[in-house]
């Protein structure tokens, strides 16, 4: 590294350091309450659920007959986690914990982001785009899995064992980091990853079901979900209320769901297309013939986007993961994701209008609630659509920049391992 290259890199490092402290020590601040910032107070699922759910953990049970908790077992783990504070309040170790867990993400991005042949335009995604989504990233567990699964990605490039591992993990604490094993590119990696998280997985279910009764009663609170107000198909019953529909808003499986004539053909025809999500990544898989280094992380950045805008919840804290993985898309110059990726930063943006800023016009389906759902899922569904073109062209119909043709491994997975 040159002295002006060098000098360039301390350069960018220490802005977006400047700008991640700033902007996080606000977000701290409004968690904790010294500064209250506008909308309704996101850290009741710290401070209430979480909390309660720590006591009964803490027992050595899951809180089975509770239809909030709809949670993988290792989830046990981050609601437990600020017991390794003792010192602090429950709700405020947590905060300080999801810290970490963020300064953890920015650090692996600046690290990654200073190699040969990176950009530095990840680092920014993150940086900025957490501080546009607000408090609720310090008041959910997501930035925990979120760390977990920027780990992987990072590693994954070269170490199939130790990626595969840590995408299990994630898995085990919140299911979705599975999407991380899509863009392995097939052969040998692909075995030794996909080996790796089957064994880490099962390893992990087993012992939390022999030390833990109740770990696997998730399954069935989320099979009972409906319609949450904030996914898109709850864009139906919005405009529905204005012509007339009498169905109604409550508080139901731990989230506000639309109730009423019509909502559980809706939440099916969300799980059709989440099928149809799964049956368009299989079809990829099948016909990709090339991958980069790039392709890794954009495979599992679209793959994400397909099951979250296809979801029948679009929680504010789903746009958590949508940052993580975007900003590990774009620290490659390969990549094709730059357009989807600053989609959804604007899109966390939006989020943070609608919850928690105005979230009582959402539930009242008010015009500007409805307008602010339009934009977030609009630029959600186009970042989508734009992400699945760009990866097929990337590795089905075309040649990716310095890749052959005859490429169908990326390097370092055949020949370096955990």
């Amino acid at each position: 590294m040159s002295g002006r290259t060098g000098r360039a890199t301390w350069t960018r490092t220490g802005g977006a350091l400047a700008v991640w402290a700033a902007t996080r020590a606000l977000l701290l601040l409004w968690v904790l309450r010294v500064i209250v910032p506008p909308g309704l107070d996101v850290t009741y699922d710290v401070s209430g659920l979480y909390q309660k759910w720590a006591t009964v953990l803490s027992g050595g049970v899951f809180p089975e007959h509770d239809v909030t908790w709809q949670y993988p077992p290792g989830a046990a783990l981050a609601v437990l986690a600020p017991k390794l504070l003792p010192f602090l309040p429950y709700a405020t170790a947590f905060f300080v914990l999801a810290l970490v867990c963020d300064a953890l993400v920015t650090a692996l991005l600046l690290y990654a982001a200073a190699r040969p042949g990176r950009r530095f335009a990840g680092v920014w995604v993150w940086v900025v785009g957490v501080a546009l989504l607000g408090p609720v990233v310090f008041a959910r567990y997501d930035v925990m899995v979120t760390a977990l699964s920027v780990a992987a990605l990072l590693v994954g490039t070269r170490r199939a064992r130790a990626f595969g591992a840590l995408a299990a993990l994630g898995a085990v604490v919140k299911v979705w980091p599975v999407l991380l094993l899509v863009g392995t590119p097939r052969g040998e990696g692909t075995r030794r990853s996909w080996t790796s998280a089957a064994v880490t997985g099962l390893v992990l279910l087993a012992g939390f079901g022999l030390l833990m009764p109740g770990s696997l009663s998730f399954l069935t609170a989320q099979r009972d979900r409906g319609t949450e107000v904030e996914s898109l198909g709850a864009l139906v019953f919005h405009f529905a209320r204005h012509f007339g529909w009498d169905g109604r808003v409550a508080f139901h499986y731990g989230s506000m769901e639309f109730l009423g004539t019509g909502v559980p053909l809706v939440s099916a025809l969300a799980q059709v297309l989440s099928v149809l999500a799964l049956c368009w990544l299989v079809l990829w898989r099948v016909r990709a013939r090339v991958w980069s280094e790039a392709t890794f992380a954009d495979a599992a950045f679209t793959a994400l986007l397909l099951f979250t805008t296809t979801s029948r919840v679009i929680s504010p804290q789903y746009m958590v993961w949508l940052l993580g993985l975007g900003a590990v898309c774009l620290l490659y110059r390969g990549g094709r994701m730059t357009l989807p990726v600053v989609l959804t930063v604007i899109a966390s943006f939006v989020t943070w209008l609608e919850f928690p800023v105005y979230f009582g016009d959402v539930v009242g389906s008010t015009p500007f609630g409805i307008g602010l759902l339009v934009v977030r899922n609009g630029l959600l569904v186009a970042a989508t659509v734009l992400a699945c073109r760009a990866l097929w062209r990337e590795t089905v119909r075309a040649v990716p920049r310095g890749v052959s043709a005859e490429s169908e491994r990326m390097p370092g997975w055949a020949t370096t391992d955990a």
